[in-house]
């Protein structure tokens, strides 16, 4: 079964940080209740604390709504809701109204500071949500001034002094000035943590494409200097055989030979097997991840390993980081190299999966889906790692390692020379 709080677990960073922006504004109109709907029992009798209670849930829920639905039309979900945002003042204008309403003709006390509270209170609430669904720092002013002015005037059915009007509408501007810059500030929040993780994305396929640059030039390396010559020789060849020189068979032969060291060539390419030094994917590993803003720990010494271990063990190092780059939603990594009975370890922890449970995935599953999300097998993904870890004898495996935690481990034994020398540079 699930767990309570995984579905939390399950969401990225800025869906977590929506979620919480979301339900940041629900709890406005939870304040708005129990500040003035609530408190308004303690100050006047039942029956008009409860006609002055309900206005105010009313109303604080239309704030709710038109709150998350600006939500939306901000992140490009919904169009912009108008009509909310005009239901809403509306709604605003009825209830400060109604307050006006029962401040002058109700029982005199502390009803009026009552319905005094509910009517200013309503408008500020109003102006700091209607700014989430407008664009534009003049149109947001607006708003607030509309609403400010809007309280003003309507104090003039209870005649009150002019001084206090003003007052009363420059506390509707202060306070609903305030809310409406908290809600614009917890939105520009919440738009730079989507752009920061788009940057992640593109930081991460730029990697790819790099990747793809660099394999394209080394296919062009081998395959342009080797297709010249065969083009030359088979050229000399045809010269060759047209005079019937018996040095036409020598040349064909050559060609022949070219060919055959250029498929084993592009071969080499094709399944990684080019030098790749462990040192140089690590400290790459450490720059890629401390610029995603991610804590990278890299720990060990990669001196005296053979150059077909480092070239291997650097695949790994570089298959991890893209997947916890692509695919995880990571704060700290963590990569060890070390020494252990005659073979180099390599461990690349980080914290970025969620807890797995009793119907989540197992680390089989977790294998597959990360040699899926890589591209499978036969040169990425660790289906891939695992076939380059096999020339040299090495071992992969991957899956959860605790609470929150995937661990990849390869393993590669080590000649008794450089596993001696090895240890010799640990030592």
């Amino acid at each position: 079964m699930r767990r309570p709080g995984g579905w939390w677990r399950t969401k990225s960073t800025p869906e977590k940080v929506e979620t919480y922006t979301r339900w940041s504004f629900h709890f406005f109109g939870v304040i708005e209740v129990f500040a003035l709907g609530v408190s308004a029992y303690g100050r006047t009798g039942a029956g008009l604390a409860t006609v002055l209670c309900l206005l105010v849930v009313a109303h604080a829920a239309v704030c709710m709504l038109v709150s998350s639905r600006a939500l939306d039309w901000t992140r490009g979900r919904r169009p912009q809701p108008v009509r909310l945002m005009w239901t809403l003042v509306v709604v605003s204008a009825v209830v400060s109204a109604t307050a006006v309403v029962i401040a002058e003709r109700g029982p005199a006390g502390e009803v009026e500071t009552a319905a005094g509270s509910v009517y200013g209170g309503v408008l500020c609430f109003a102006a700091g949500v209607i700014t989430l669904g407008v664009s534009g720092r003049r149109r947001m002013v607006a708003v607030v001034g509309g609403f400010a002015v809007g309280a003003g005037l309507l104090t003039f059915p209870l005649e009150m002094p002019v001084l206090a009007s003003v007052v009363l509408a420059g506390l509707v501007m202060v306070t609903g000035g305030f809310l409406a810059v908290t809600s614009i500030f917890s939105l520009w929040l919440l738009n730079a943590v989507y752009a920061l993780d788009d940057a992640k994305e593109t930081r991460a396929r730029l990697a790819v494409a790099e990747e793809r640059l660099r394999f394209g030039r080394d296919l062009h390396d081998v395959m342009g200097r080797n297709l010249a010559v065969i083009a030359l020789k088979s050229e000399l060849a045809v010269q060759l055989s047209r005079r019937g020189r018996p040095e036409a068979v020598e040349q064909m032969i050559e060609v022949q030979r070219i060919a055959q060291e250029s498929q084993r060539e592009v071969r080499d390419v094709v399944r990684g097997y080019r030098e790749a030094a462990l040192e140089v994917e690590l400290a790459g590993a450490r720059g890629v991840l401390t610029a995603a803003g991610i804590t990278a720990k890299v720990t060990g010494e990669t001196a005296g390993l053979p150059a077909e271990v480092q070239s291997a063990l650097g695949w790994v190092v570089r298959e991890a980081t893209t997947n916890v780059l692509r695919h995880g939603d990571a704060k700290k990594v963590a990569v060890t190299v070390r020494m252990s009975g005659g073979r180099v370890v390599l461990t690349v922890e980080n914290d970025g999966v969620a807890e797995t449970t009793g119907d989540g995935p197992s680390a089989e599953t977790a294998d597959t889906a990360g040699s899926a999300h890589t591209g499978g097998s036969g040169g990425s993904g660790l289906a891939g790692l695992r076939e380059r870890l096999s020339a040299v004898d090495g071992t992969l495996e991957a899956g959860p390692a605790g609470r929150g935690v995937f661990r990849l481990t390869a393993a590669v034994p080590l000649p008794d020379a450089a596993a001696g020398a090895a240890l010799e540079v640990a030592s």
